[in-house]
């Protein structure tokens, strides 16, 4: 029987491979990783985590505004760009921390390099002069953001990588993409009273997403001041004499910004790894194909996360990481389940989703009933703000389970993880409607939808 250095070795300290390493190591596996940048990965570094403290701070001006409705009296704020940043690298710093204190509990050796396949059992510790081996390999190198290199200009963009450590807030910002990370930074820019443009290619922002969610909030961003053209993209990004840039559009115009901003997808982070030396094989996109267990064509050859390009969102890494740890070292082969995932998206307001989106729930049912409420939050009541809350659901008329929840509005993303649970354990609308109302609240809405709002006949609507 081959003796190799580790039982695991695991490429990439992001939330995916950092968990299944921590936990392997618990377990009593020798166990190795590797990360050439900072562990925790996009979404502690460079994700989620600071988006969200940026979301933070571009919302106090609109609660600075609503505080008068409700008797505050407060002072002409200031905003310093400078000191938001130090405090954000300040708590990523503590988080990276809190990452590796726990693989070196757990008993795992931690390498702050690069690390690429020799063959299928072997590893390169890039910069260290050194080469290991493992029974077992985990590839969990995640994504990067799509640097759009057809676009004449590219280099003198950023991307979301960029956007946490900009020396000074633009004046002016052109943004390009319709996703969520898109659509969040157009939200954080303009809070923080930047001049925002988003530029998408298609027809809505937000695809993928339920359509009214998805009308309702290109409208509310409008109303806020954010500027967005749909059906257009950049044909070329120049620098002019005064240091702006020229983002010229495809069909005719341009803007003049500050900075022009990418956010037109991740690709997966798989370029000189050494897959093709290992025999791994790679999809069109760069991504890794796995079975249904996370394995590749390599039998003892693993990956995880966006590295895959299954479902790009970090707790679906940490769930498949702990998958791939029973079927591993556990002996109890486990499917990662990538059904009914919710998730939120952090505009303002946010959204907050789970399961089948109208249109798809009518493709794959023949009677759909969608139960559906806008109305003010109560929250905006004495503020007068000028903002709505849609609540939506769909149900499958026939077994009368909720296939898809979605909200916009304040807390939504909160909801959402609720929801979750609800549309995961197939509850009916009779559930809901059993359920009492926690009142006042908008949460339930949710639970006060009686009467359908329209109905779905074989495709054709029934109001």
């Amino acid at each position: 029987m081959a003796s190799y250095d580790y039982d695991l070795f695991v490429i990439g300290g992001g939330s995916g491979g950092v968990r299944a390493g921590r936990v392997a190591a618990s377990l009593g596996k020798k166990v190795a990783i590797a990360e050439e940048y900072r562990y925790g990965g996009t979404c502690v570094i460079r994700g989620c985590v600071p988006k969200k403290l940026f979301v933070y701070a571009s919302q106090f001006p609109e609660h600075f505004e609503d505080a008068a409705g409700y008797g505050w009296s407060v002072p002409e704020a200031r905003f310093d760009w400078s000191t938001l940043v130090a405090n954000k690298d300040r708590e990523i710093a503590r988080l990276e921390g809190l990452y590796r204190k726990g693989l070196d509990n757990a008993g795992a050796e931690i390498f702050d390099c690069r690390a690429e396949l020799v063959d299928r059992n072997t590893v390169r510790l890039v910069g260290l002069d050194r080469t290991v081996t493992a029974a077992t390999i985990l590839i969990a190198t995640g994504g990067q953001p799509n640097p759009h290199a057809a676009l004449p200009g590219h280099e003198l963009c950023i991307s979301s990588n960029e956007a946490f450590h900009l020396d000074a807030l633009p004046r002016s910002i052109a943004i390009a993409g319709g996703g969520y990370i898109a659509v969040e930074f157009a939200n954080i820019f303009h809070g923080l009273g930047v001049e925002t443009t988003l530029v998408y290619r298609g027809k809505e922002i937000l695809g993928r997403f339920d359509m009214d969610l998805r009308h309702m909030l290109h409208e509310t961003m409008e109303k806020k001041g954010i500027r967005i053209l749909c059906h257009t993209i950049f044909d070329r990004i120049e620098r002019r004499a005064d240091g702006r840039l020229d983002a010229h559009l495809h069909e005719d115009g341009h803007l003049v910004v500050d900075t022009v901003m990418l956010a037109l997808g991740r690709t997966p982070n798989t370029a000189g790894l050494g897959l093709e030396a290992a025999g791994v094989a790679v999809g069109p996109r760069g991504e890794i194909p796995v079975d249904q267990f996370s394995r590749t064509n390599i039998d003892n050859i693993y990956a995880i996360g966006d590295v895959t390009d299954r479902v790009q969102l970090t707790p679906v890494a940490i769930h498949e990481a702990m998958c791939f740890v029973e079927t591993v070292f556990k002996d109890n082969p486990t499917r990662p389940d990538h059904d009914d995932v919710a998730t939120a998206v952090f505009s303002q307001p946010e959204i907050g989703t789970v399961g089948l989106a109208e249109d798809e729930a009518v493709k794959r049912f023949r009677h759909v009933e969608v139960y559906r409420a806008s109305f003010r939050p109560m929250r905006h009541t004495l503020s007068a703000r000028d903002e709505k809350m849609m609540m939506k659901l769909v149900v499958d008329g026939e077994s009368r389970r909720v296939v898809g929840a979605h909200v916009l509005g304040p807390d939504a993303g909160e909801m959402a993880q609720i929801l979750g649970i609800a549309v995961k354990a197939r509850l009916t609308k009779e559930d809901f409607d059993r359920t009492m109302a926690v009142h006042p609240s908008a949460a339930e809405e949710l639970v006060t939808m009686y009467q359908p709002s329209y109905r779905v006949r074989d495709g054709e609507r029934i109001d």
